[in-house]
């Protein structure tokens, strides 16, 4: 099993890596099937325009996650890593009040969202909570060609065939890597074997599957990730949405500068530090900015506010240690993801924000100098006290109680990532039986609590 660490961590822009990212993602593809000239549906004419409907989770909370304006972008031909997030809003505009999209490669067609874009309330899609069909049709509305697809979290998108390969691909042969481990006792045996720490293993990996360049790579990550708390913490207003959430980072920040120097400092005033940095990333996120999935855009806040958190607090911390980090939260963020899931729409933020508390934990006990099995400990330490988190956006949207939510998988990381280098990581639960506790809870989860917003938090806001 490989997942590269530019599989977990993704460019792109907000509100949503499953809701957002995937669905302007699929409708790329789809664009990309018509471009290579499909075999169109027998008895359809010329093509001639486009639909979409949504299903499950992707209708559910689809208007509070911008899904229906992702599909539109996407169908214009645009992409998350390249999209100018600024200019999203006018290019949707433009869609509707024409009718019409320009997809490069492809004749002007014809998809007006009032009637094209369909939310289906209905069952969700039976491959997964996150479901998605597309369509061309011909001037006389026959289908010209049509795919489903699922948007399975952090970004990842699968078609309907490709979601039943994977579903029946148990015996598959192993990465061409050097290190393929695709559980936590594995990836430790092989460290153990060799001799290499899992950043030396996953580096390894790394440059097997894509040769060189993987540091330059690497702090493009971190400066997408550095930049958008930057920006976090110099923005105010409201978010968008209509909950009237008020951005707080840059209040709070201003608060914290103040406060130095002055012996104004409480001993866990290095909490608030961690929760602004979180909160800032969160905030952009909100506003639809341009994240980073880590391992979603839900909880894209952990691992940046962990980094830099590191970087800023730490003693010995070092510029370049930000990339083992990185390499290390990818290889827990890979095992998650194969073993379980990170999709909230699949198991709850236990997937999505439990997982970055986890990656956090592991990564940041790496650097500050970690043996493989205490980096696992605090792998788990963070997992484990993120079960049962339940996801339940008011209205839809990643606000509340999101972006506070990612302080915490913050702190909760760096407090795991402490306890486990205090012990020689010995431990009584291991990650690999966390993770399936993990998936199996989700798998029992009542929907309501999986991203739908029909429980929770959602529907127990005070009347306005």
């Amino acid at each position: 099993m490989f997942l590269s660490v530019f599989d977990i961590f993704k460019v792109g822009i907000g509100p949503s890596s499953s809701h957002t990212m995937g669905p302007m993602v699929a409708a790329a593809r789809f664009l990309g099937d018509l471009r290579r000239g499909v075999e169109k549906v027998p008895g359809a004419g010329a093509l001639h325009g486009l639909g979409a409907s949504l299903h499950g989770s992707l209708a559910f909370t689809g208007k509070g996650h911008a899904t229906d304006r992702a599909v539109i972008l996407g169908l214009c031909g645009l992409l998350p890593d390249t999209l100018d997030p600024d200019r999203a809003e006018e290019i949707e505009a433009e869609v509707r009040l024409t009718g019409l999209v320009h997809p490069e490669g492809l004749p002007p067609l014809h998809f007006a969202p009032e009637k094209d874009l369909l939310f289906d309330y209905g069952p969700p899609l039976p491959g997964h909570a996150n479901g998605l069909i597309l369509r061309a049709f011909d001037a006389a509305g026959r289908t010209y060609y049509q795919q489903t697809y699922y948007s399975i979290g952090g970004g990842f998108v699968a078609s309907a065939e490709e979601l039943e390969r994977s579903a029946n691909a148990q015996d598959a042969p192993p990465a061409a890597v050097p290190y393929p481990f695709a559980r936590a006792d594995e990836m430790l045996r092989m460290g153990r074997a060799s001799g290499k720490t899992i950043a030396q293993m996953k580096r390894a990996n790394e440059e097997a599957a894509h040769g060189d360049g993987l540091d330059a790579r690497l702090d493009r990550i971190w400066q997408v990730m550095d930049g958008c708390i930057q920006r976090g913490l110099t923005q105010e207003g409201i978010l968008p949405g209509g909950l009237k959430v008020r951005r707080r980072a840059r209040l709070i920040h201003r608060q914290l500068q103040a406060e130095r120097g002055r012996n104004l400092n409480q001993p866990h005033q290095a909490n608030d530090w961690m929760s602004v940095y979180a909160m800032a990333v969160n905030e952009e996120n909100a506003a639809g900015g341009r994240v980073v999935t880590s391992p979603t855009n839900g909880a894209a806040g952990v691992v940046p506010a962990v980094a830099r958190y590191y970087l800023d607090h730490c003693i010995g911390a070092r510029p370049d240690g930000v990339r083992d980090l990185l390499l290390v939260a990818s290889a827990i963020g890979g095992i998650i993801k194969h073993n379980a899931s990170i999709s909230g729409a699949e198991v709850g933020c236990q997937g999505e924000v439990g997982s970055a508390s986890a990656m956090a934990a592991a990564g940041l006990c790496a650097v500050l100098g970690g043996t493989n099995e205490q980096v696992e400990n605090a792998a788990e330490i963070a997992l484990e006290h993120h079960l049962g988190m339940t996801c339940d956006p008011a209205a839809g949207l990643v606000q509340v109680p999101c972006i506070e939510r990612n302080a915490l998988g913050a702190i909760k990381a760096v407090s795991a990532a402490s306890l486990a280098l205090r012990g020689d990581g010995a431990h009584f639960m291991p990650l690999d039986n966390c993770i399936k506790v993990m998936r199996d809870t989700g798998r029992d989860m009542d929907l309501k609590y999986k991203e739908t917003s029909q429980g929770g938090i959602a529907v127990n806001l005070p009347e306005c």
